[in-house]
């Protein structure tokens, strides 16, 4: 197996635990992909892929609508994407990323997490290069031979194909998600989810006290409204 099925394995339990942060983050997501690309999803498809991964949380249709709506609502403040990198506690590299409508407000709150949790903001790009962009792919299981599956879609730029639980996770690099959406597309497969998540090149092994003080970090980070993602290098 490949480094996403061992990415996957060891983040298995979703951190998203509470639903409320789930529809948030996504309905900021809906919101910017309509304000990019407009609000059909035929012709958006990150508006799309957006709309798929809210029907897998469960998100309520009128949720749904009224994320499209916010981004041709005049009195809606834009939000912007933007990328944070730092440090935690033991040397654990740590990426985060937000959508966000105060970039100072923002900066500053994940600044004080960093400081409170022993650890250090840095400069853009001073640990992107630990991580590896990928887009990946949720799809049924349905008795498919995951083989011959992985043969029909390496056109499309496929690089790894695996079973979890009841389905098959599809991965391949960040660039290719337009094409192999169609490819699955062109063969009548219905994407469940799909997204993009940065995978650690390598991985740092720490003690369970030392997990215990990064996780802290971690914590604080995700109940943050502000931040979409949270990616990290611990093993």
């Amino acid at each position: 197996m490949g480094r996403a099925f061992e990415f996957r394995k060891e983040r298995k339990m979703k951190r998203w635990s509470a639903m409320s942060k789930t529809f948030t983050r996504i309905g900021k997501e809906i919101t910017m992909a309509a304000k990019e690309g407009g609000g059909n999803p035929d012709n958006n498809i990150r508006l799309r892929m957006a709309i798929q991964n809210a029907k897998a949380a469960n998100m309520p249709k009128d949720n749904v609508a009224r994320a499209i709506k916010k981004a041709t609502d005049k009195d809606t403040s834009d939000y912007k994407e933007v990328t944070y990198e730092g440090y935690g506690p033991h040397g654990i590299a740590i990426f985060v990323e937000t959508a966000t409508d105060n970039h100072v407000r923002t900066v500053a709150n994940v600044r004080s997490y960093f400081n409170k949790h022993d650890g250090s903001l840095g400069t853009t790009g001073s640990v992107e290069f630990l991580f590896e962009r990928k887009c990946h792919f949720k799809i049924s299981k349905e008795a498919r031979d995951i083989e011959e599956l992985e043969l029909e879609l390496i056109d499309f730029g496929v690089e790894e194909l695996f079973e979890e639980d009841d389905h098959i996770m599809i991965y391949g690099d960040f660039p290719e998600f337009g094409n192999i959406q169609k490819g699955l597309d062109d063969m009548g497969i219905e994407i469940i989810e799909s997204g993009y998540e940065r995978i650690p090149l390598n991985t740092k092994s720490i003690t369970e006290e030392q997990q215990q003080d990064l996780e802290k970090l971690l914590q604080k980070l995700e109940e943050d409204d502000d931040v979409q993602n949270v990616y990290h290098t611990m093993a």
